[in-house]
């Protein structure tokens, strides 16, 4: 009977352990079901973002182009960014969040393409993220300043910032960054929103003469706000440290045969201007990632 009891206890502990553990979708499993599972973050123009009730953005419209080549169609995991970074791969592609464990995406865009951030360890020398294939970048991304004119005659350096306010988005690399550069001397020209999109709608009222957020954020809201007044800077950033980044896409680490034909469509994409034309048809500068500037 004690015998018994053990199995009996041993069986419902493995069916229990089964049940908690959450089965990345295999390629052939993939196109079998005719479904690419696709996280994005929420509310992020130009990337991704709902519009007249339907997914919208560069992220958006390139995920579905990549699903089409493969035979597939998009269903959109919605992301709410977590902490960090690391919160949002382990919720979406190797582990699950707690409110919805048994969702996990085939593939997360906008993710750094980075092999120092891949190769990061953890307090006791364990890789961050061994679970995850970051690739395919797709695009880089820099800092961007905006101005109004007709409070600003030209923007030609960070240091005009002390005499003049600026928006910025609370808590963002903008805000750290204007607040500490010259020796904090432009941090009480700072005014704080909740948003980049919010920073640049000051801007647009008077409310302050300048914004700081990323470029592809600057161009979007530029482009929607048909003002010629509105303008780019062409300001560097002294003392700020890496200003330009390349972006891609992430899988699990068991699913790479995904990643190989994902990436094989995005080299195609870029090398016939295709990318190219889907960022500028959302008023956006491209730039190519630096795995390509070098070829």
């Amino acid at each position: 009977m004690r015998q018994l009891l053990a199995v009996l206890c041993l069986s419902m502990w493995c069916v229990l352990a089964q049940a908690g553990v959450i089965k990345v979708r295999a390629y052939d499993d993939i196109v079998a079901s005719g479904v690419l599972k696709v996280a994005m973050y929420e509310n992020f123009p130009p990337y991704s973002f709902i519009e007249d009730g339907k997914p919208r953005g560069v992220d958006v419209d390139l995920a579905n182009t990549l699903a089409k080549a493969l035979g597939l169609e998009v269903e959109v995991l919605w992301v709410t960014p977590g902490e960090t970074l690391d919160d949002d791969l382990r919720n979406f592609i190797w582990k699950g969040h707690y409110l919805r464990p048994d969702v996990l995406a085939d593939v997360m865009m906008r993710v750094p393409y980075d092999r120092e951030y891949s190769l990061k360890r953890n307090d006791v020398g364990e890789l961050v993220n061994e679970q995850v294939v970051m690739f395919a970048p797709y695009q880089r991304e820099r800092w961007q300043s905006a101005y109004d004119d007709r409070s600003l005659e030209e923007l030609s350096s960070v240091g005009v910032l002390r005499f003049h306010p600026v928006g910025v988005e609370i808590d963002s690399v903008p805000s750290f960054y204007l607040s500490s550069v010259f020796n904090g001397s432009i941090a009480k020209m700072l005014h704080h929103y909740p948003t980049a999109q919010a920073a640049f709608n000051a801007m647009h009222a008077g409310e302050v003469d300048a914004t700081m957020a990323m470029r592809g954020e600057i161009d979007w809201m530029l482009h929607n706000a048909h003002d010629h007044h509105l303008k780019l800077a062409e300001n560097a950033y002294p003392n700020m440290g890496r200003q330009a980044w390349d972006l891609g896409m992430a899988v699990h680490e068991s699913n790479r045969q995904l990643a190989y034909a994902l990436e094989a469509q995005v080299q195609e994409l870029i090398e016939e201007g295709g990318l190219k034309k889907m960022f500028n048809g959302y008023g956006l500068q491209y730039e190519l990632p630096d795995l390509y500037q070098a070829q």
